[in-house]
């Protein structure tokens, strides 16, 4: 399914930079307790630069609804909050080597992540809406929060099956994305119902988003952690478990993906054995159900809802153009 809407015009997403973001979590007196902090979060040479697409999914969910999104301005900050929290915790996790805990020690790190993790209901519970509709987000926020929590436990240990797979990925990569359409839908006042689309469809297009994210990884030189810590991803799973003729000898080469010249024939492999081909299926058979759900709703924000998750996906296909140039991209979705 091609989306032809003019995503620029569409989503018109405001000019909200990362030190205006560092401004307002910094204004919750507790992160006095911390000197210092926003320069290792939010480096000075950065502040300048727009906030993550990721954090304004919230605010634009609610500006589809009502019209305009001034009101949960500080649901970008909240959603900054949530997030920088779970990259902390998952850089400690994987023994990341540019992690901030490398600075701070695993325990003021996993500290400031509980502060972060915080600060989000805090800085949701500012937003300009009624009490219910409070009440309501930071639910969903913290329910994220809680699967999220889950999801990592879970991705501690390496996979062996694809149901594992996407267990891990339904717990650990999808909330976040399913609960910030679900916070803006609930922000809005919406019914129960149409909270639990928007986490549908927010849902799945993070499932679409890990997808693409293990494609990167996989494809990626050298060998990044996917390879050297054997961490859970689609492509390398399949390469390793799917019934293909190349299957022996890709068990038999990864340990060797360091050696520039063995990833490239892994590479080739994950090509040749349908790996590539099967997380395609994967990423189209997902954006085909996001498009049942927004055309359920039969709402007047649908193209805007269509347009932000195919901006969304627009890095899949920049990577699948590279990967696999003879497939026509405009024919995925």
């Amino acid at each position: 399914m091609s989306s032809k809407t003019d995503t620029s015009v569409t989503l018109n997403n405001p000019s909200i930079t990362k030190g205006e973001i560092w401004q307002t979590i910094s204004a919750l007196n507790e992160f006095q307790a911390w000197p210092g902090i926003g320069e290792a979060l939010f480096p000075s040479a950065k502040r300048s630069e727009r906030i993550s697409f990721d954090w304004q999914l919230p605010m634009l969910a609610y500006k589809f609804i009502t019209g305009s999104g001034e009101k949960v301005l500080k649901s970008t900050a909240a959603m900054a909050c949530v997030q920088i929290s779970i990259i902390l915790v998952d850089d400690i996790l994987d023994e990341e080597p540019e992690g901030i805990y490398q600075q701070l020690g695993s325990g003021e790190t996993a500290n400031l992540a509980l502060a972060l993790q915080a600060a989000s209901s805090l800085l949701l519970a500012q937003c300009e809406v009624n009490d219910a509709a409070k009440i309501s987000a930071v639910v969903a926020l913290n329910r994220m929060i809680l699967r999220t929590a889950a999801g990592q436990q879970l991705d501690t240990s390496n996979l062996t099956t694809e149901k594992d797979y996407w267990h891990v990925v339904s717990a650990k990569s999808s909330p976040y994305y399913g609960a910030s359409l679900e916070i803006g839908a609930s922000l809005a006042n919406c019914s129960k119902a149409v909270n639990e689309s928007f986490y549908q469809i927010g849902a799945t297009l993070g499932e679409m988003i890990q997808i693409s994210d293990d494609l990167e990884d996989a494809f990626t030189q050298p060998a990044n952690a996917d390879w050297v810590q054997g961490r859970n991803n689609l492509a390398i799973l399949y390469g390793l478990t799917a019934d293909h003729p190349y299957r022996d000898s890709f068990i038999k080469l990864k340990p060797r993906h360091s050696d520039v010249d063995v990833l490239n024939i892994l590479q080739q492999i994950l090509i040749d054995s349908g790996a590539l081909s099967y997380c395609i299926y994967k990423l189209i058979e997902r954006r085909k159900f996001i498009g049942q759900q927004i055309a359920m709703q039969q709402a007047p924000y649908a193209k805007q809802l269509e347009a932000l998750v195919d901006t969304q996906l627009q890095p899949a296909k920049t990577l699948l153009k590279r990967i696999a140039p003879e497939i026509a991209m405009e024919d995925l979705w």
